[in-house]
């Protein structure tokens, strides 16, 4: 069992590796709590190589967030670049990189299930790159009977022996404690074509409030491919949720 001491050296040396030293992670979304404990903690942000991926920003609504075209008129295929990143259900929370949150959401209203529903996926069509889908769920609704919140993270990927088939791959972890989360990338980094991010979620620092939180991680990331960042504060036992964002178009 690591000590906190451990822990809080590999996530730090998580954010550093993955994060701060490399142009391109791609998407990205982390689960965790706050380090007071009062609030759980979703981060979500875009990176964009081209003028199509660059040319967005997040909006509100309520507690739910969107991608959308900064400049209409140059947006020239909104497949994989808009969406809603963002969903929400009584005590359940829904974070994903494309409209497969959309999917999630549906099926746990009618009383689906998180794997269930990205079996119905498969990883993004915009080959060479083949992008992993990366979901996230935080669902407190065992909550009013004493049961443990749980969080789950997927990540669907290209086969590597046959593109046209999806690896699926859902972790259910142990819940982090305050002041740490767990995160997935789209991709290790840059290359042509981009490499998927393989291997299990990383443990990374979400030490402070959400504002530190966002700042922190805005900064952590490549500064010409970054594109947007959000942090969403879910309260502890549960509720609407609220976002904080940044634009790099309004930075």
């Amino acid at each position: 069992m690591a000590s906190s001491d451990q822990i809080a050296a590999v996530a730090a040396a998580n954010q550093q590796r993955h994060l701060a030293a490399n142009a391109y992670p791609g998407r990205g979304l982390i689960l965790g709590r706050s380090a007071d404990g009062a609030a759980w903690l979703q981060v979500y942000w875009i990176m964009g190589r081209s003028e199509n991926s660059r040319n967005r920003r997040f909006v509100v609504d309520g507690a739910s967030m969107r991608t959308e075209a900064v400049d209409p008129s140059k947006l020239r295929d909104p497949t994989n670049v808009i969406y809603e990143a963002m969903l929400e259900l009584p005590d359940l929370y829904v974070v994903a990189n494309g409209d497969q949150s959309r999917t999630i959401v549906d099926a746990l209203a009618s009383g689906g299930g998180f794997e269930e529903a990205l079996e119905t996926r498969e990883r993004e069509d915009d080959a060479p790159n083949y992008t992993p889908r990366i979901s996230g769920l935080l669902d407190l609704r065992g909550r009013t009977h004493g049961a443990e919140p749980r969080v789950a993270i997927s990540i669907l990927r290209a086969n590597d022996a046959d593109a046209s088939q999806s690896d699926r791959v859902t972790t259910r972890p142990a819940l982090p404690p305050g002041g740490y989360g767990l995160g997935i990338t789209t991709y290790a980094g840059d290359g042509d074509p981009l490499p998927a991010y393989r291997g299990d979620p990383l443990w990374l620092p979400l030490s402070g409030g959400a504002g530190h939180v966002l700042a922190t991680y805005w900064e952590a990331l490549n500064a010409e491919n970054r594109v947007a960042l959000a942090v969403k504060s879910i309260p502890i036992d549960g509720g609407p949720g609220s976002i904080l964002v940044r634009n790099a178009h309004e930075a």
